[in-house]
């Protein structure tokens, strides 16, 4: 085990990948979401597919958990609860697209999509429709299938709650409890058709207190009346996942 544990540490780039959790974690522990976009880009980088995808949900499963309690305080429960049903259809359908075609196919769209939205929001545009099941379930569902696919479950999410004038504490909460889900359903999924890479289980779990400790320092920063300030760092986050997850950043890695 103690080899194992010198030979993860000893894979190229994980000064990267320490970097990339460290901020992650202090965005997912302040916003409650956007830690999967920063630490894919990492990964991603790293990593081949699978394997970051390993990383990022062993990392993020234990990651927010001090945030837990809060969470189930503020948020509401029922909207995380239809938008994991959602998600648990969409999560096995994005696992088995990334068996079958090359990721970045989808990458141009889904950032373009992400970046065309978020120009949206930034202009005041702002979601007036209903928020009932359906619409959270298919949110859900489309999230979960881009968190199959990507390892980004979160952009859909993210527009829908950041258009809505919902206060921030519940947005917050609601992200942290979906992600939290979608973390349990990926590990279940790799477990079943066995496709963690013991390796990145090892790293992730070696740079778990690390993550854990950003997290509770993220949380510690986070003001429920600074809506303002919550908001510019939501949309940076969202501008940085769309343009990070553009394939052009892929290119010249053969991550084996």
């Amino acid at each position: 085990m103690i080899a194992a544990v010198a030979d993860a540490l000893a894979l190229p780039g994980i000064g990267w990948l320490v970097a990339a959790i460290l901020a992650a974690g202090l965005v997912r522990g302040f916003a409650g979401f956007g830690s999967g976009m920063i630490i894919m880009a990492a990964a991603s980088s790293v990593l081949s597919p699978f394997a970051a995808l390993a990383f990022l949900t062993v990392v993020e499963f234990w990651g927010p958990l001090p945030n837990l309690r809060a969470a189930l305080r503020d948020g509401d429960l029922s909207e995380a609860k239809w938008l994991l049903l959602g998600c648990a259809v969409g999560l096995p359908v994005g696992v088995w697209t990334l068996s079958l075609v090359a990721p970045e196919v989808f990458g141009w769209g889904v950032s373009i999509a992400i970046l065309v939205l978020l120009a949206a929001l930034m202009s005041g545009w702002r979601y007036s429709g209903p928020m009932g099941p359906r619409t959270i379930a298919g949110v859900g569902t489309f999230g979960g299938f881009l968190g199959g696919l990507a390892g980004i479950p979160g952009p859909p999410v993210i527009l829908l709650y950041m258009a809505s004038a919902k206060a921030i504490a519940v947005i917050r909460a609601n992200f942290l409890l979906y992600l939290l889900g979608i973390d349990v359903m990926m590990l279940g999924l790799f477990v079943v058709f066995g496709l963690l890479d013991a390796q990145a289980v090892i790293v992730g779990l070696v740079l778990v207190p690390a993550y854990m400790f950003a997290n509770v320092a993220g949380a510690w920063l986070f003001d429920p009346q600074a809506e303002r300030l919550f908001r510019a760092v939501a949309y940076i986050v969202i501008a940085a996942s769309a343009i990070l997850g553009l394939p052009i950043w892929e290119m010249g890695h053969a991550p084996e």
